[in-house]
């Protein structure tokens, strides 16, 4: 009769076990990631590119396991070279985008930033060549089956990454708040579960419940209010990641945008009695941070949903056994893909507006008489309205 009483002890202790292991691992490396945070763009540059690495890798172990394709030739070798291709290609072209003075600057960069595209496309074709040699008539379907695996991972990894780089590169703030928000979602929302869960929210994940999305939901809609007002106080956050010709280094200063500035707000009618206030002092980037809470609060969960019927599909229990009580790099990154998607278009659509840095980088590429005619161009609109002096006769 005891034997039911030991077992269920056991399941406890070692359920708490896990919880334990998880916790502390958890702060680790929250620890860690505020870490990489004070050493820099370019530390956490090398960061994205590090995991994006990781958990392509984690995505092709699957497909090579599931599939069995042990005896293909040259998967594997032809999988990391559509990678390398991959973030060539994208990587060049932030490059040429953000630093033209660097590559104005070198002669071999010069080379590579004119023909980059084409570049990127002839080494994609030699992998395309090399695909179709490899092809052996005993294995052709399960060839074509690892060729579109390779290339779905390489949709959502590299792609993916490459606009967490684009984010970094309009501000720190715009990397780190959004991290910041899956992270406290995905941590309340597991608490709140935790100790009020009750109601199952979906199948594809028996663990998820109502309570701990509800109250996700509002933790993560506060933490990235406060989280926003924070940053935005130090230029070091909220300036564009840059490029100084003069030192050879990144450069985070810069004239605050709008978005960054303290503003007085009329509080709602509805709330004014509640809040005993009429007006209330704000940056507007707050407002901006409560639609990026709200999105991965309500939509972000969806990733890793997406990633649990992943699992599922090919009855595997984690990506990977990378970080103990985790999993893989990939099961504590399937939310933060989709939320760099929609930041990077939430920045185009609702944020970005001419950027005189980048654009003065794009003048220097051109040639010494494009740049004199783009100057007298903008000399006499600039003396039309009234903003130079007129020439002297």
């Amino acid at each position: 009769n005891q034997t039911p009483v030991f077992y269920s002890r056991v399941f406890l202790l070692d359920r708490w076990k896990n919880y334990w292991i998880r916790g502390v691992l958890s702060l680790a490396m929250i620890s860690g990631f505020f870490l990489i945070i004070c050493m820099g763009p370019i530390a956490l540059l090398l960061i994205v590119m590090t995991i994006q690495i990781k958990c392509f890798e984690e995505i092709i172990t699957i497909g090579y396991r599931v599939y069995r394709s042990y005896d293909l030739p040259w998967f594997r070798t032809l999988s990391w070279y559509f990678l390398i291709c991959v973030n060539y290609f994208f990587y060049g072209e932030t490059l040429a985008d953000y630093f033209g003075a660097l590559v104005q600057r070198e002669e071999p960069l010069q080379f590579l930033a004119r023909y980059h595209r084409f570049i990127s496309f002839a080494l994609y074709l030699a992998g395309f060549c090399m695909f179709v040699l490899s092809l052996v008539k005993k294995h052709y379907r399960l060839q074509f089956y690892m060729f579109a695996w390779t290339h779905v991972t390489l949709l959502i990894v590299v792609t993916q990454s490459h606009l967490v780089i684009q984010n970094l590169f309009e501000g720190m703030i715009w990397f780190i708040v959004p991290i910041s928000i899956v992270i406290c979602n995905d941590i309340m929302a597991y608490l709140f579960g935790f100790f009020f869960g009750r109601t199952p929210l979906i199948k594809l994940s028996p663990k998820k419940t109502w309570e701990g999305f509800i109250g996700g939901f509002f933790s993560t809609v506060v933490f990235g209010f406060l989280l926003a007002y924070l940053l935005s106080q130090f230029q070091y956050f909220v300036c564009p990641v840059g490029f100084n010709s003069e030192t050879n280094g990144f450069t985070v200063e810069c004239e605050p945008s709008d978005i960054f500035v303290m503003q007085e707000y009329a509080v709602p009618a509805v709330f004014q009695k509640t809040l005993g206030l009429k007006r209330v002092n704000m940056y507007p980037f707050q407002i901006h941070s409560i639609f990026l809470s709200s999105f991965a609060s309500l939509i972000g969960p969806f990733g890793g949903f997406f990633a649990s019927g992943f699992k599922r599909a090919f009855k595997i229990k984690d990506f990977a056994n990378t970080i103990p009580g985790h999993g893989g790099i990939m099961d504590r990154f399937d939310c933060q893909y989709l939320m760099a998607t929609f930041t990077h278009v939430y920045i185009a659509s609702f944020i970005r507006g001419p950027n005189p840095s980048k654009l003065l980088q794009q003048l220097l590429l051109l040639q010494p008489e494009q740049q004199l005619s783009i100057f007298h161009t903008l000399q006499y609109h600039l003396r039309e309205g009234n903003i130079l002096p007129p020439a002297a006769e």
